[in-house]
């Protein structure tokens, strides 16, 4: 992190600062309560939170500048370094790990020539290397300012950032549409999402999410609930099949009665 103290926000920007972290600040009984979201507001300023960030947080708020930068290096969604304006994170927890992830990042990091929380020359993507994103039924998941991209493959997430950069209309398979990395902190600090129908469009959880709510009430299974990644696929060819134990149940002691499970004399006996 760079040396704190840090010089100022210029006066405009500071005054402009000012009447946002008041508006933030008074939500809050306690006013160091408001540090989360006033660290979202100095990222949306530039892009990620500057030691010039963290000072304004810490002059709001009467605290020190270590209380400031422990808040700001703990959490991973305030960027310490500047990045693009789309941040693309690829999960390589387990489950997108083993549909994929792991190949999805490989390919983004040789496609754009940047290593993790690397930024294209051009100022546009980051990508980043995420643990999980809370979206296992839709694995393998990439997410673009924290909007949802499901079922992604190598080619498809090169596309995606292709896209990205060149300034074409992406639509997530889930959720807002796609703002930029600064819009999106300045919403995350809790001021009005300004893009028409973004509130709508965030929807609730997908076919996949809901299947076994589906099935505990006694309703018809779904079938697929995700669609087949046919675009990497010749037309007409179905992507081969992954099948779990709920798809093709293996016999157990309780169906199988000739094979059970468990010892097969008393205790004690030879």
């Amino acid at each position: 992190m760079p040396a704190m103290p840090a010089p100022d926000y210029p006066a405009d920007v500071r005054a402009r600062l000012d009447a946002d972290a008041a508006e933030l600040v008074a939500r809050y009984p306690d006013s160091r309560s408001a540090l989360l979201p006033l660290l979202h507001l100095v990222q949306a300023e530039e892009g990620h939170v500057t030691a010039t960030g963290m000072r304004f947080c810490a002059q709001t708020l009467g605290l020190t500048g270590a209380e400031v930068s422990a808040v700001a290096t703990f959490y991973t969604m305030y960027r310490r370094k500047p990045s693009g304006d789309y941040q693309v994170g690829v999960c390589t927890n387990t489950l997108c790990a083993v549909l994929g992830g792991d190949a999805i990042l490989d390919a983004l990091h040789e496609h754009l020539g940047v290593g993790d929380d690397g930024t294209t020359e051009d100022g546009k993507v980051t990508v980043e290397h995420i643990e999980c994103n809370a979206a296992c039924d839709f694995a393998p998941v990439v997410m673009v300012n924290w909007e949802f991209f499901d079922n992604q493959t190598p080619e498809s997430a090169k596309r995606l950032v292709d896209d990205l950069r060149a300034g074409r209309l992406v639509e997530p398979t889930r959720g807002a549409p796609l703002c930029t990395y600064r819009e999106t902190a300045r919403i995350l600090a809790g001021f009005p999402d300004p893009r028409p129908g973004a509130v709508e469009a965030s929807g609730g959880a997908g076919p996949a999410s809901l299947i076994g709510l589906r099935l505990a009430k006694g309703e018809a299974g779904a079938g697929r609930v995700v669609a087949p990644r046919t675009a990497d696929h010749p037309a007409g060819e179905r992507p081969p099949e992954h099948l779990s134990a709920h798809d093709a149940p293996q016999k157990t002691s309780a169906s199988d009665p000739e094979h059970p499970a468990g010892p097969v004399s008393e205790e004690g006996e030879g």
